[in-house]
């Protein structure tokens, strides 16, 4: 394992902007994040008992995190151990604060869902980007793949199948 430099810091000279990155400042840009947390902040525990909660905002980027990139409440906790991209977007500094666990991860989405916020919130990303010019419509993102397969030459009664004798395309899609 190689030590870390300046280089892993703020002082890269030789960097490029990653997809993540470039998406995430996007996103910072886009969502209306005051407003989103007006929405949850009556339903968001104060603090007046035990110790005091994650800020709402930074709960409600992780939970964002969650939906873009189809992330367990445990795999969004490593996600953003191992990420810088996100932790900056999240707004963890880690040689100064741990990322919030899994568990608090989950009780903050369980709070959402039981006060059915999920909703709420999607309304409230519509009409900002609405009001911004942009119109938002439901869709479904495929990513198709054609994959050459090869024939078979035999079949149960091992003769050739005549349906087989020429190469086959397959689609493999997912959506997204």
């Amino acid at each position: 394992m190689r030590q870390l430099t300046l280089a892993t810091g703020t002082f890269e000279t030789h960097r490029k902007p990653t997809r993540r990155e470039k998406f995430l400042a996007d996103r910072e840009k886009v969502v209306p994040w005051q407003d989103l947390c007006a929405v949850i902040a009556p339903y968001y525990p104060k603090g007046e008992n035990g110790r005091p909660p994650v800020g709402l905002e930074r709960m409600l980027r992780i939970y964002f995190l969650q939906q873009w990139f189809n992330l367990s409440d445990p795999g969004a906790e490593e996600a953003l151990y191992d990420s810088q991209a996100m932790c900056a977007f999240v707004g963890i500094d880690l040689g100064r604060e741990p990322v919030p666990d899994e568990t608090t991860i989950l009780k903050f989405r369980h709070l959402l869902e039981r006060h059915h916020l999920g909703k709420k919130l999607f309304r409230e990303v519509h009409r900002h980007l609405e009001s911004q010019g942009v119109k938002v419509t439901q869709g479904t993102i495929v990513d198709a793949t054609v994959i050459n397969a090869p024939s078979s030459t035999k079949n149960k009664a091992g003769k050739r199948d005549p349906g087989m004798l020429r190469p086959r395309r397959v689609i493999s899609g997912t959506s997204a």
